[in-house]
């Protein structure tokens, strides 16, 4: 990756000393892209990133973890204002050329004293090789980093493109994700980055889910330096691109649903034959937010019937005696009859793997859509009633 330097250190924001500050560098002005949460109660990281972002360049982005500076007035927007200061003067750069970000708990003002101490020692070790340093500072609950990189070439030359992401609770994107940064050195425009982003993202993150949760933090950067001097060319150039920003963020996304809080099992719901797109979506994200599903496929349980209840309950339409289900290649269900105790002990076997498929056809439609989520463990009960302890 050309012209982009990264860090990660523990500034002691968190209790354990874990890593907790980092930061994403390019040698010059990126082009810059950005999606937020759409909760209502958002972090002034947020709010600061939503004004900057239309100015449409970047150039340093920096995240801490450990603490959310969520609900925190006038003063958390000023110490996002502040962090931004001390990371551009220590870069020799404007502030508003740098973004922040935060996640942990929500509530408690950020320890700017010891952000202070740490954007030198942060800036300092900043280099190519550092995100799997950044990768690890920004994580909360997470048991693991998570990078993905894609290298291609196209008409107007090779370029590669990176992302990272943390999140493994309050997972439910209603835009993007936790937190996600995706950099490359491909030369292209601000408009097609964020139009790319947005496709991509909706094609990813807004098809995952852990626990139903939308975060007050949620953003999606994309910066794009054009160090490589590779050059869209061309449609077919820009379809490439597309195509890989497709795959690096649906493998993140994956990574995200895997590392969920207390998850053992990756599930994907694919839905087939509805009457229109929008019902299609409704039945997929009602199965994976489903708690009875959820607590079914931890047990390696083929309760089918949590599966047709929740459909039946989307708002979509939904015939009963049209419905096939399947487990894997398993048919549990077919034109909305049980195929018997055999069938279901198939099922079972199935529900024993780390990764499980689901398909309901609703065979009234010719739409489709799907979702991913994880089970629902004893120990997600566990990791978030001591999360502030």
């Amino acid at each position: 990756m050309k012209g982009f330097k990264f860090s990660g250190i523990s500034a002691g924001i968190k209790a354990d000393d874990a890593m907790d500050l980092g930061i994403i560098y390019s040698e010059r002005p990126a082009r810059a892209a950005a999606l937020f949460t759409q909760n209502q109660v958002v972090a002034p990281p947020v709010i600061l990133g939503r004004e900057r972002i239309k100015t449409g360049l970047c150039q340093a982005i920096v995240v801490n973890s450990g603490n959310a500076n969520c609900f925190t007035g006038a003063k958390g927007l000023a110490d996002a204002e502040k962090t931004a200061e001390l990371a551009g003067k220590a870069l020799g750069i404007a502030p508003e050329l740098v973004m922040v970000s935060s996640t942990g708990v929500i509530g408690a003002p950020l320890p700017m004293e010891k952000i202070e101490q740490g954007v030198p020692e942060l800036v300092r070790t900043m280099n190519s090789d550092g995100t799997e340093a950044f990768a690890t500072a920004i994580l909360t609950t997470d048991l693991t980093a998570k990078v993905s990189t894609r290298r291609c070439s196209v008409k107007g030359g090779e370029f590669t493109i990176t992302g990272v992401a943390k999140g493994s609770g309050m997972i439910k994107p209603n835009m993007a994700t936790m937190l996600a940064f995706v950099v490359t050195d491909l030369d292209i425009p601000t408009t097609l980055l964020q139009a790319c982003l947005k496709k991509a993202c909706d094609r990813s993150f807004n098809r995952i889910s852990v626990d139903g949760d939308t975060s007050t933090n949620d953003s999606v950067f994309a910066l794009a330096n054009g160090m490589s001097q590779a050059v869209l060319e061309d449609s077919d150039d820009s379809l490439e691109f597309q195509r890989l920003l497709d795959e690096v963020l649906l493998d993140l996304s994956e990574k995200i649903v895997k590392d969920g809080e207390g998850a053992t099992k990756l599930v994907k719901i694919t839905v087939k034959g509805a009457k229109t797109p929008e019902d299609a979506l409704k039945v997929a994200e009602t199965v994976a937010q489903s708690n009875l599903v959820k607590t079914a496929i931890y047990g390696e349980d083929p309760n089918w019937g949590r599966i047709v209840a929740a459909a039946g309950r989307s708002g979509a339409l939904v015939e009963p005696e049209k419905l096939d289900l399947k487990f894997g290649d398993v048919a549990l269900v077919k034109a909305g009859e049980w195929q018997g105790k055999d069938a279901e002990k198939e099922a079972a076997g199935i529900m024993k793997g780390d990764e499980i498929e689901l398909t309901l056809d609703l065979n009234i439609g010719e739409y489709g859509d799907w979702y991913l989520f994880c089970d629902f463990s004893e120990n997600y009960v566990k990791i978030n009633a001591d999360y502030r302890s």
